[in-house]
Order: structure tokens, then sequence, then C-alpha cells
């Protein structure tokens, strides 16, 4: 699986209340339970990958079960984006808040970039962080065939078995910008994802990198 994971359109029933009473410790519960759900399932799922591959019933389980869920958490959060705006911390507390925009991340680029200058709003008004937008931005950057900013994705290559930082803009500049958003310095960051940062080196290799990810991006 892509590490995007892909959206099936479903019909559900909304637990969550988004309406002019302003539940907000109810909408809390709930996108708590979507931020449990999705982080669940995802660490399960790359330590399946990590250990079986692709070509494993666990895994290819793993990925029906994520694709279903992703569509449930969806049409629950775009109903509150829809209804409510882009809901403060101040209201709904630091995670929630998170999970609204961890939903949209998992979407599909139509929605991504439907959602995102209401993203970039709710920024400007506090409402979200900075570095969580930065990171919408390189996904959609990515997807729209332009190279990331901020160096937040990385992706796997197949052949050599490791994974890469995708396209990257201005390689020489991505710490300035990172400190900006309050992203911390790709050396660090990276050390997550098993990758040495060599600024120069991936200059050189950043030709055959943007080769590689098309090719392996649907």
């Amino acid at each position: 699986m892509k590490r995007t994971v892909l959206i099936i359109v479903c019909i559900v029933g909304l637990g969550i209340v988004a309406n002019g009473g302003n539940d907000y410790k109810q909408l809390k519960r709930e996108l708590l339970v979507i931020w449990n759900e999705d982080q669940d399932l995802r660490n399960e799922y790359r330590k399946a990958w990590e250990k079986f591959g692709d070509d494993n019933p666990t895994v290819a389980n793993l990925v029906k079960t994520i694709r279903y869920k992703d569509s449930i958490h969806l049409v629950k959060v775009t109903k509150i984006l829809d209804e409510e705006g882009w809901i403060g911390k101040d209201k709904i507390g630091q995670l929630a808040n998170n999970t609204l925009f961890l939903v949209i991340q998992h979407s599909d680029l139509k929605t991504q970039q439907k959602y995102l200058p209401m993203m970039h709003n709710a920024v400007k008004e506090g409402k979200t962080e900075l570095s969580w937008l930065a990171v919408l931005e390189d996904r959609v950057a990515l997807q729209e065939g332009r190279k990331q900013i901020y160096g937040s994705h990385v992706s796997w290559n197949k052949e050599t078995k490791q994974y890469y930082v995708a396209p990257l803009e201005d390689p020489d500049n991505v710490d300035k910008r990172r400190s900006e958003v309050g992203l911390d310095p790709m050396a660090h960051y990276l050390k997550k994802w098993n990758i040495i940062w060599n600024v120069e080196e991936y200059k050189k290799q950043l030709p055959e990198i943007e080769k590689l990810y098309r090719k392996e991006t649907p």
C-alpha cells in the first residue's frame, strides 16, 4: 500500500453531534476515538508490512480495514468542518483538534485541496498548529506533481528496501523553513525512518529520486 491510504466512499450513521448546540465534550470524545483507531490501525499495519511485505494476507486485510475506517472517519470529520468550521483546541483540546488534520491528511487529494484553505484560516485564527498545515501542504504538493517544501514526507524504495525523502524543493534551506513552522530539523526527524540526512548527497540523488517517486506514485 502506498503510504497514503485511499478513500472508499460510504454512507454511515453519524455519531458526532455537530449543530447549534455546540456539544464540544461529545465532539471531543468522538474525535479522540477516531484518533486512536487511526493510529492503532496504522501502527499495526506498519509492523505487519515491515515484517511480511506487501504480498501477505494479514497486510492486505489491514489495508482493507484502514480504507473502511478512513471512509467512516472522513464522513464524520467533514460534517464537523462543513457545519462548525475548524474547531479550536481551546474548545476540544489539542489531540481532538489534531484529529481534524489527521483525517484530512489521510483523505484523497480533492478533499485535501478543499479543506486546505480552511486550515490556513484556522492557523491564522490560532485554532490549529502551523506545523500540521506545513505537513498537509507537503502532501498536497506531492500529489499535485510538485516538490514538497518542508520535507515531511518519506517514501519507500521497493528495490533497496529503504525509506527516502520524497522530492524536496531547495534542500539547502529546508531546516530554516522547518524551524519557521515549528518542525524539528531534518536530521532529527528522519531518525525514525532510519535515514541519515546528508543534504549534499540528497541533492546529487534528487533527479533519480524524482524519477523513482513518480514511478511508484499512482
